[in-house]
């Protein structure tokens, strides 16, 4: 019973910081998978980690460029999902890794990951929605 409550704490605790740092699911993804290609092309270290965060802002710079331009609606869900994935997947493996030995039902598991994901879905699409408050309206 104890291992239960301390798995539902170190949720919710984990859960509090995907929240505020789920607006930097995406360009985090995206610069650790540029570094990772550029680097196995044996290109050095630092040329590798430029590359990656150039790459990181190009990402939420196009994210914002397409939910401040886009006139249509589906495009700007597509740019609203593109920034929401990621957090969602950070948000199930955060609560993932710190629950997986705490819980020995599998469904309960999954179920309790879901859930931490879709909440850090949720925080990301509130904080790229105030990013899009700042468009000019017109």
């Amino acid at each position: 019973m104890t291992l239960i409550l301390l798995a539902i704490m170190l949720t919710a605790v984990a859960c509090v910081i995907a929240w505020y740092l789920a607006t930097w699911a995406l360009p985090v993804m995206v610069a650790v998978e540029t570094f990772r290609f550029i680097h196995a092309t044996e290109a050095g270290f630092l040329l590798s980690a430029l590359a990656a965060a150039a790459m990181a802002l190009l990402s939420v710079g196009l994210v914002l460029l397409a939910l401040f331009k886009a006139k249509s609606p589906i495009l700007c869900l597509l740019a609203r999902a593109v920034f929401v994935i990621p957090a969602m997947i950070a948000g199930y493996a955060v609560v993932h890794g710190v629950t997986h030995d705490a819980i020995d039902s599998a469904i309960g598991l999954k179920l309790l990951c879901g859930t931490a994901g879709l909440i850090t879905g949720i925080a990301a699409l509130i904080n790229l929605n105030g990013f899009g408050e700042l468009a000019p309206q017109g």
